[in-house]
This record gives C-alpha cells, structure tokens and sequence, in this order.
C-alpha cells in the first residue's frame, strides 16, 4: 500500500506549533477530525491510550502516533514538521520534530502494521529526515513522503 492511498496532500502540515507532546497530539486529533468526520476528543483520547503504552518516539527525532477507532472506514494519515522540536519522551531521548500520525479502522489488523513499518521505515531512513526537515513546501514534502522508495535511490 503507497503511503499516497492514506495520506491526502492537505494532511501535510509544514509548521506545526505546539509546545509538548500532549499539545501537538491534540492539534493533530483536531486535525485528523476534519479528515475522518470523527470526533476531535474522541481521536485524542484513542492517542493518548496508546501512548500510555509507551512513546510513539521512535528516535531519531520521529514520532508515530497511531491508534484503531471504531467506524473508521480507511487508513488516514496527517504528517507534521514542527516549528520547533519538542519533547515527546522519544525512545531515544531526542526531541522529535516529524511527526506522522496514523488512524487505522479496527478491523485494519495487518495493513495497519504494514502501513506502520512503511511509515517507520521511511522516516527513519537519515536521507529522508534531511530532506523532509529542509523542505520549504507542502508540495515537496508530500512527494518525498508518497514517491515509491525505489526512486529515492540517487
């Protein structure tokens, strides 16, 4: 599955501001609502259960967050840059500035993992990182985010 079949081009947000975890968590929730149709709380919550789990900071300065919700008809998916790095109690201590947050239907089982480890092996490749914490624009970054992987090989 092309990370372009859950993440729409109007899901990338180049700047996001938010001072702690829990901050930009609840912008993103806000956001992901309007994606979904789905309660801005009700996403929220369903993300903070999950982090409770442990850190969705998987290093590197990336964050995953993710979680099921019920009547979720698709996988959706938001990226974010932050305007400024912020402490997401990250695997590696690291504070974390590329975020992609991941919203899977309950039933989603294995495409919700597949679409996870894509998700985490992109964001952990360091010539990926680079390039999407230089980016100027929305447009750049979706399509560093959505091209196959085979072409990023320069």
């Amino acid at each position: 599955m092309p990370l372009s079949d859950l993440l729409a081009a109007k899901a990338i947000f180049p700047s996001l501001k938010a001072n702690s975890k829990k901050q930009a968590i609840q912008e993103l929730s806000a956001k992901a609502a309007e994606f979904t149709g789905r309660d801005a709380r009700e996403i929220f919550e369903t993300l903070l259960q999950r982090e409770r789990l442990g850190s969705t900071g998987v290093g590197n300065g990336v964050a995953i967050p993710h979680g099921k919700m019920p009547k979720l008809d698709k996988l959706v998916g938001l990226f974010a840059r932050m305007a400024k790095p912020i402490d997401f109690e990250a695997l590696d201590g690291e504070p974390v500035d590329l975020i992609f947050l991941l919203l899977a239907p309950e039933a989603a089982g294995a495409d919700h993992l597949k679409a996870l480890a894509r998700i985490a092996r992109l964001l952990r490749d360091d010539k990926v990182a680079k390039k999407l914490r230089a980016a100027r624009d929305t447009d750049a970054i979706y399509a560093m985010l959505t091209v196959p992987p085979a072409s990023h090989a320069a």
